[in-house]
């Protein structure tokens, strides 16, 4: 909780040491965060107001670094060149528009997302639902890329994906099955975790054919762009079922 979130909790070595060895720490902090993100869905209206409130409290909740992540992701898949050259315009602190249009689309997208759930008759507790399941599932992602990824350089990827392998992925699988329990209270909810797993699976192609594996950055533009694709493919199954 204390890395992937504001709150001021286990920030020590101690908790960093133990994070980073533990990708399952990932989805299983998701289900506290996405429950306190929830809020303002569940007990604001009309639904612009509350989805304004549920953008700006997210980021309130989470911090911004996942979204610094995204805007260099952007301007490094805006450039031409190698792997080398958008690793550099990654490191670069200039943001250029590739990050500004990917941020933006990003931030829009999860308004809008977030509209179409408080637009509904489902109630709060499908509300709720949804969006757990969107941030365990996003967490999730993330923690697949420090499973199946390979860092670019020395830094947080590193950090992360030197304790991680293919054999720690069981342990994420078993973290984010309660998730997919979240069916008892609609079936949008394992649709949105699966949204996001699979966003997970595109971004990892993505970075190793574009900067050539994974980075804190590539990390971050993951949560953000999983958390999104998760929100929309529960709005879109309950809009169906």
């Amino acid at each position: 909780m204390g890395f992937l979130s504001r709150l001021p909790i286990g920030q020590d070595d101690t908790a960093w040491e133990a994070f980073r060895h533990r990708p399952a720490s990932f989805p299983l902090a998701g289900y506290p965060i996405g429950a306190l993100a929830a809020v303002p869905l569940a007990v604001l209206s009309p639904p612009a107001t509350a989805a304004a409130a549920f953008l700006a409290w997210t980021y309130v909740l989470t911090g911004v670094a996942h979204a610094d992540g995204l805007t260099d992701l952007g301007d490094a898949l805006a450039v031409h060149g190698d792997a080398a050259k958008r690793r550099e315009v990654m490191r670069d602190t200039t943001v250029g528009v590739g990050g500004v249009l990917a941020l933006a689309i990003v931030v829009l997208a999860l308004a809008l997302g977030a509209i179409g759930l408080t637009g509904t008759t489902r109630g709060w507790p499908a509300i709720v639902a949804v969006v757990v399941a969107s941030e365990v599932g996003a967490k999730g992602a993330v923690a697949t890329l420090v499973c199946l990824g390979t860092a670019t350089h020395e830094g947080l990827g590193s950090a992360l994906t030197a304790n991680a392998g293919p054999g720690s992925l069981l342990a994420v699988v078993g973290a984010l099955a309660p998730a997919f329990g979240l069916v008892a209270i609609t079936p949008a909810a394992p649709v949105a975790t699966l949204g996001a797993l699979t966003t997970g699976a595109v971004v990892l192609w993505l970075a190793r054919s574009t900067v050539g594996g994974v980075s804190g950055d590539v990390l971050g533009a993951t949560n953000e762009l999983a958390r999104v694709v998760a929100i929309h493919a529960g709005v879109v199954a309950w809009a169906h079922w």
